[in-house]
C-alpha cells in the first residue's frame, strides 16, 4: 500500500504590491492622515507643474505694479509688477522639488527634503550609536548634541549661513545642523529600548558585527517613528527656509523664495495686501498638510502596532 506523503502548502503568499498596498492604505484608514496628504499632494503638482508651464515668466516684470486679481493675473501682481501666481508656482521647485548647486547645476529634490535628509541620516547614526554602545561613547555623543539644542536654532542658522555665505547647499547644512540633535535623540532611545529584545541577544550571541546589529535589526524596527518625525520636520524645515527668507539671508534669486517674497510685499502691505497674504498661506498650508499628515500617520501607526 503506497504512503500517503504530506503536500507541502504551495498557497502563494501576498504579493510586493498588496503588501505595499496594505501599508499605504494605512493612510487612508485616518481622515487627518487623508487631508494633509491631499494638501501636500496639491502643492506637489503645482511644483511639477511649475517645471514645464507657468502662466508668466516669474521674474519678468511684465504689468502694472500692485494690481488686485483679475483675468489676467489670477492673484494679482507685486510692487514690481511681476505675477504672483508664478512667483508662487516656481517657488515651488525650491522647497519639494529642486536643488540648485554651484556652477547652475540642479539635483532633483528641494531643499526642505535634502535639509530634513541629511539630518536623519546623521541624527540616526549618532543617537544608534549612543543608544546602543552606551557607556562613555553615549556620554561624550549626547553631551555635544545637548550644547547643540541649548542654542536657538535662528542663532545656530545665522552662524551657519553667516560663515559659510547663501546658497541651497548652505541653508541645506543649517537645516541638517539644527535638525540631527532631535533625531538623534529619538534614535537613542528607541535603541534603548529595541536591544533588550530577545533578536537582538540572539544577534549578539550569533556574533553578528555591530553595525549589522544597528543598521540591520534596530533600525528597521525603529524606521515607524523616525519616518514620522521627518514628516512633522520637513514643515519645521519649510517654515525655517520662510524664515531666512523673510530676513533675506535665505535662498539666492533667481528663483523666488516664499519668505522673500513675504519680505518684498511687506514694504507695500498697506497698498496690496493680498501680495502677503498669498505667499504666507502657501508656507501655512504646505506646512499644516505636512502636521496633519505626520498627525494621522503616527494615530494609525500606534493603534495598528496595539
Amino acid at each position: 500500500m503506497a504512503a500517503i506523503t504530506p503536500t507541502a502548502n504551495t498557497r502563494p503568499g501576498p504579493s510586493n504590491f498588496k503588501r505595499m498596498w496594505k501599508g499605504i492604505s494605512i493612510i487612508f484608514e485616518s481622515r487627518v492622515a487623508t487631508i494633509g496628504l491631499v494638501m501636500v499632494v496639491f502643492w506637489l503638482l503645482v511644483g511639477i507643474v511649475s517645471l514645464f508651464w507657468t502662466p508668466f515668466q516669474p521674474n519678468a516684470t511684465l504689468f502694472a505694479q500692485n494690481l488686485s486679481p483679475n483675468a489676467t493675473n489670477w492673484l494679482g501682481t507685486d510692487h514690481l509688477g511681476r505675477d504672483i501666481l508664478s512667483r508662487l508656482m516656481q517657488g515651488t521647485q525650491v522647497i519639494l522639488l529642486k536643488t540648485r548647486l554651484p556652477g547652475g547645476v540642479s539635483i532633483p529634490g528641494g531643499v526642505a527634503l535634502w535639509g530634513v535628509f541629511g539630518s536623519l541620516l546623521f541624527g540616526s547614526i549618532l543617537g544608534l550609536n549612543a543608544g546602543y554602545r552606551g557607556g562613555w561613547v553615549d556620554q561624550i555623543i549626547m553631551q555635544v548634541l545637548d550644547a547643540l539644542i541649548a542654542f536657538p536654532q535662528i542663532v545656530l542658522y545665522l552662524v551657519v549661513i553667516s560663515a559659510l555665505g547663501q546658497g541651497d547647499l548652505v541653508v541645506i547644512l543649517a537645516i541638517t545642523v539644527t535638525g540631527a540633535p532631535g533625531v538623534a535623540r529619538l534614535a537613542r532611545s528607541l535603541a534603548m529600548d529595541i536591544k533588550t529584545r530577545d533578536y537582538i541577544r540572539a544577534a549578539e550571541t550569533g556574533g553578528e558585527n555591530v553595525w549589522y546589529i544597528m543598521f540591520r535589526e534596530i533600525l528597521p524596527n525603529a524606521r515607524g517613528p523616525l519616518l514620522v518625525d521627518a514628516m512633522l520636520r520637513v514643515g519645521y524645515a519649510i517654515f525655517a527656509i520662510g524664515t531666512l527668507g523673510f530676513l533675506g539671508i535665505g535662498l539666492p534669486p533667481p528663483d523666488p523664495d516664499w519668505g522673500n517674497m513675504v519680505n518684498e510685499a511687506r514694504k507695500n502691505i498697506f497698498s496690496n495686501q493680498l501680495a502677503v497674504i498669498w505667499p504666507a498661506v502657501a508656507i501655512a498650508s504646505l506646512v499644516i498638510g505636512l502636521n496633519l499628515f505626520a498627525d494621522g500617520l503616527r494615530e494609525e501607526l500606534s493603534r495598528y502596532q496595539k
